[in-house]
């Protein structure tokens, strides 16, 4: 079996589970095991493919079926490793998020699951196929179809629920945007004839001819197919527009699906368009310098608008979701940053711009590993707690002890903190922008609002953690506590959140084995860009020794834990050689005779300031003591 017929495997797989969970919706437990066993299969059938292309090299040969004879359409398939990447993040987020759904639906008793289960293997066999399909229209708008079909059912998935319904309509009509504009920029660049015109070796050998004759037509199509790629990714502005409803409105794992790999088929697609679709007879009239700085700079916005707008949000999932907008700009400015440098001859411009590619690949990875973990910790919290208000949140780290080990360690991630694998990637875009600044001035200045805008990440997550998770319970967990006789997760919940935390703690304290995943990956995609960032990626070295790019920047995991540690333990043994006694006392309330609920440190207390003077760049939060926003 070749990776290609895997991938069409596992998408008819996933097909056949959606028929078989919607014929066993009536018994809720029996579906969610066949949509477990289905997204499975899918996954092992897709890792397999991925590994098989790492490991050996891509297929000589395309597959293809056709589909309609008569009007030239053939389902083809191709995976090389830029395709591998996305596919094994898939097939990593598939398995725990169908097994998290089990145990986590029961909690919509009033909703049936067969809109459920269908429509998530349905997304989930779209994101196989697109980023997998050689055709970029016609097979590409299917398949889009299909994602948006499971999606729109899903984030409506309790419809008698007027902003899930608005949320849904919202993200339908974004979506089918995004697929015209995407086909649009396909049929600008099919010059040729034939059945295969819109195929992507056919457009990238006719690129060079059109952007010497009609450069403003090949302007225009990247432009589109960039807009559409880019409103399925979220940038800003139109993120804002559908994303933090709709994520909301998702069930938790069908909400840690899309922002953890759904969303992922728009970084793919303009790493394809912008990158991988240029053939290097093309690149003296690519004007690939330009095209950076219009992607550097609009990821720039977006991490930083994203972000500030997350620090102001009170619930946990809508919280999270503009966080997915703000990591969706790193990943921008990496390729932005990588583009840019390009631009600028000699291998220490190359090893920048492989560096800056490379830390926009693996934020691509980390954001799926650690945003994946971040949506089902909010499902347990509002499993448990049947409220996603952060005011009414308190305590739960001594209720629900596993999830909030799990929840710091994700927050770690998304703030790039040393150590955990948010900051491996990070670290490799800082490098890249700042570091190019002789050759591409703007960049620098990209890169430090980046790295300021990671401090409000940081920010966001202790006001996330310390309101859910630390403190004294809040009236409302011990309520919920009380008529439990405890809140903490059943292990089908459990486990997918303690694998994707040890799957950002092995990136984080091993970055040279995924960096080298990602070099075998590009060497396995020589087509545009791809063969000269791979022959200048940042070199991996063993386990313990880090990895770095030569004469350029070197991170070593081993020797940051090491200071750490050293750090501690002077630390902890300055604290003690005074030997002043210890003692236990009620907090001193300012006057107030006894602790009471109103004198409780709220989220909504967090950052006043902040917030007041970065009013007007939207983001009002939103409370609710029922629905979606519970």
């Amino acid at each position: 079996m070749t990776p290609e017929k895997a991938v069409f495997a596992a998408i008819l797989v996933c097909m056949g589970g959606a028929v078989m969970s919607l014929g066993a919706a009536r018994r809720r437990i029996l579906a969610g095991w066949l949509a477990f066993t289905a997204a499975s299969v899918s996954a092992v059938l897709v890792g397999w493919a991925a590994c098989q292309v790492l490991v050996v090299g891509p297929s000589a040969d395309r597959w293809a079926m056709r589909m309609m004879p008569k009007l030239g359409i053939t389902l083809g398939l191709h995976v090389d490793g830029l395709t591998a990447v996305f596919l094994a993040l898939a097939s990593i987020l598939a398995m725990p998020t169908a097994l998290y759904s089990i145990a986590y639906m029961p909690r919509h008793r009033e909703y049936g699951v067969a809109r459920y289960y269908p429509s998530f293997l349905l997304l989930l066999a779209a994101t196989y196929g697109l980023v997998s399909a050689t055709d970029m229209m016609w097979i590409l708008c299917v398949l889009w179809q299909l994602m948006t079909l499971g999606g729109y059912l899903l984030i409506g998935f309790e419809n008698r629920n007027a902003q899930s319904v608005r949320a849904a309509n919202r993200y339908l009509l974004l979506s089918e945007l995004a697929c015209v504009a995407t086909m649009g920029g396909a049929a600008l660049l099919a010059t040729g004839g034939g059945a295969s015109k819109h195929e992507f070796d056919t457009i990238s050998a006719n690129l060079p001819a059109l952007l010497t004759d009609s450069p403003v037509m090949a302007a225009a199509a990247l432009a589109l197919l960039c807009l559409g790629f880019g409103i399925k990714m979220g940038v800003w502005p139109f993120g804002q527009w559908w994303i933090p409803d709709a994520y909301v409105a998702l069930p938790s794992p069908a909400a840690a699906l899309a922002a953890a790999v759904t969303c992922k088929t728009g970084v793919y697609g303009v790493m394809r368009s912008l990158l991988w679709l240029v053939p290097p007879e093309g690149w003296p009239h690519y004007p690939v310098g330009r095209w950076g700085m219009v992607v550097a700079t609009l990821g720039t916005i977006t991490l930083f608008t994203g972000t500030m707008q997350a620090l102001k949000q009170e619930q946990s999932k809508r919280l999270l979701a503009f966080h997915s907008i703000g990591q969706i700009g790193y990943m921008l400015l990496g390729i932005g940053a990588c583009m840019a440098v390009l631009a600028t001859p000699g291998p220490e411009a190359q090893a920048l711009a492989a560096a800056a590619f490379v830390g926009a690949l693996l934020h691509a990875v980390n954001h799926g590993l650690f945003k994946g973990l971040l949506f089902l910790n909010a499902g347990s919290m509002l499993y448990a707690t049947d409220t996603q208000d952060l005011n009414k949140l308190g305590g739960l780290m001594r209720l629900m002890p596993l999830t909030g080990l799990t929840a710091i360690i994700a927050s770690f991630s998304i703030s790039g903190v040393p150590l955990f694998n948010g900051f491996v990637s990070k670290w490799a875009i800082y490098t890249g922008a700042v570091q190019a600044g002789g050759s591409v001035h703007y960049l620098p200045v990209c890169a430090v609002i980046a790295i300021l805008t990671s401090a409000l990440t940081l920010a966001s997550f202790i006001k996330f953690f310390g309101t859910s998770f630390l403190s004294r319970s809040s009236d409302w967990v011990s309520g919920r506590a009380a008529g439990r006789g405890g809140l903490e997760v059943g292990p089908l919940m459990q486990i997918p959140q303690v694998f994707l935390a040890g799957m950002c703690l092995f990136v984080g304290l091993t970055p040279a084995t995924t960096l080298g995943v990602l070099q075998t990956a590009l060497r396995a995609s020589d087509q545009g860009y791809g063969r000269l960032l791979a022959a200048a990626a940042p070199t991996a070295g063993g386990p313990l020794s880090g990895a770095g790019t030569p004469g350029i920047s070197v991170y070593m995991p081993l020797a940051v834990a090491v200071v750490l540690g050293v750090m501690f333990i002077v630390g902890r043994r300055l604290s003690r050689l005074g030997a002043a006694p210890r003692r236990s006392a009620e907090p001193w309330l300012c006057g107030y005779v006894r602790e009471a609920e109103c004198h409780r440190y709220t989220a909504h207390n967090f950052y006043g300031e902040i917030k007041r003077y970065f009013r007007w760049l939207g983001g009002v939060p939103r409370r609710s003591s029922r629905g979606p926003a519970d």
